[in-house]
């Protein structure tokens, strides 16, 4: 699949994230709604951005008990979106009901992917508050290795984790990768981060931008920028 950049729509209403799209009059970038966004417009959002073109990223991070997920994932199953995602952390068993559930009458489906570790959890908190024990890449490792398992089609990961990744679960399993920032970007709130040539050069598959898009004074320019960078 041809490497790409998703830009993170993190807005908190419909006329917000249109408005923010309506600059983009030659690009159809890729598109991924959050928790923030979906909660607050429902499925409607969904359904007003693919039909202006754009292939959507829903990054609701599924995590509950099978049947729950399964049935959630029906759901979802129905919106046409790209890539749909759940956390590794809730097990292989869980993930095997997502992809069941995501999966529809015809056989097709949104590509499924699993969050491994948030980039803002560094080694310190996963062992101090998650009493998680590891270093903090090989549990990122596992948590691939168990998503391939179930029979997902990549992970959300680190940049800084993606080539190993790829080593561990193969080529065609998919990296998309958060913690994106420009070299003369604030790093904000995660701990991983990385350039988007630097992710480039690492191996991620997918990189997700927000704010070094979505709050520039350029947001286009910014866009291609980054896609220029990666891609």
């Amino acid at each position: 699949m041809k490497r790409d950049v998703i830009v993170a729509c993190d807005f908190s209403s419909m006329e917000e994230t249109l408005s923010f799209l309506d600059r983009f009059e030659e690009e159809k970038p890729f598109v991924k709604i959050g928790m923030e966004l979906f909660y607050s417009e429902g499925p409607e959002i969904v359904r007003q951005i693919k039909n202006r073109g754009h292939r959507i990223f829903l990054d609701l991070k599924l995590h509950d008990i099978p049947n729950t997920v399964q049935k959630a994932m029906k759901a979802l199953s129905g919106l046409d979106v790209d890539i749909c995602n759940l956390h590794a952390g809730g097990g292989i068993e869980m993930m095997k009901a997502a992809v069941k559930g995501l999966t529809r009458e015809d056989g097709t489906r949104p590509l499924l992917i699993a969050v491994t570790m948030l980039t803002s959890i560094d080694q310190e908190m996963m062992e101090k508050e998650l009493k998680i024990k590891g270093e903090l890449p090989e549990i990122v490792m596992e948590y691939a290795k168990n998503a391939k398992e179930a029979g997902l089609d990549g992970v959300v990961c680190s940049p800084l984790e993606a080539a190993k990744v790829h080593e561990v679960c193969g080529d065609s399993f998919l990296t998309v990768t958060p913690g994106i920032r420009f070299a003369d970007d604030a790093k904000g709130d995660q701990q991983r981060v990385t350039t988007p040539a630097k992710a480039k050069e690492i191996g991620s598959d997918f990189i997700v931008v927000g704010r070094s898009i979505t709050a520039a004074a350029d947001p286009v320019a910014a866009y291609r920028r980054c896609v220029s960078e990666f891609c």
